[in-house]
């Protein structure tokens, strides 16, 4: 499933590889990948692979589950499908409190002690999420851990999600991705080498002049 939901995202550009003229993160980075999931949901075929991958690992990993909730804003559609999917009840975390009206940052039904997963498209250097993950403990659900489309596998969101004690499994990784885009000629095969540099140290700029 990991190289057929690659494969997916490359032929409509929710992931796209550009080695030459790399795209510029908020960050300042400047990176080889652009990633933007919301565009498998325009794809009926691609978004049914998706949320049933999403709901097999929610199945194999998190099988106490009893709440599915989004981070917002990309993963509250694919929160909202998978809970349909597995007939569960669905909310999502705001990226802030409301300024107006109960002023709530989760939005849907959560009890103290309700076992939750969280629903998020992508993991760059996991800060966003692991904040989403602690408005829920701190409104006292149990996190079982993160269920995601994709993830960098970044040093970085692995020490934080390991240093906060939390658990992700994405349906498809960023090497992943860099293979599957070498065997369908999106990229040469010596280009995989300098995504990974990438991967692994995104200050460092020297895998662009390679």
């Amino acid at each position: 499933m990991k190289e057929i939901i690659a494969k997916d995202l490359l032929q409509i550009k929710a992931v796209f590889l550009n080695l030459k003229e790399p795209f510029t993160w908020a960050s300042g980075i400047k990176s080889p990948v652009y990633c933007d999931n919301r565009l498998t949901l325009s794809f009926p075929d691609i978004r049914t692979r998706v949320e049933e991958a999403l709901v097999n690992i929610i199945k194999e990993n998190y099988p106490d589950v009893e709440v599915i909730m989004g981070t917002s804003t990309a993963g509250i559609s694919h929160a909202a499908i998978v809970g349909h999917l597995m007939n569960l009840p669905m909310g999502y975390v705001r990226g802030g409190a409301k300024g107006h009206g109960r002023k709530n940052q989760i939005e849907g039904k959560l009890e103290k002690g309700q076992k939750v997963v969280v629903i998020e498209d992508l993991i760059s250097t996991g800060g966003s999420v692991i904040e989403v993950v602690e408005v829920l403990r701190q409104a006292g659900a149990e996190v079982l851990g993160i269920a995601s489309i994709f993830t960098y596998g970044m040093k970085k969101s692995l020490e934080r999600l390991e240093e906060a004690n939390v658990k992700n499994v994405s349906i498809t990784t960023f090497d992943t991705v860099a293979e599957v885009a070498a065997k369908n000629g999106y990229i040469k095969d010596e280009d995989i080498k300098r995504l990974i540099d990438f991967r692994n140290n995104p200050s460092d700029e020297s895998w662009i002049n390679k």
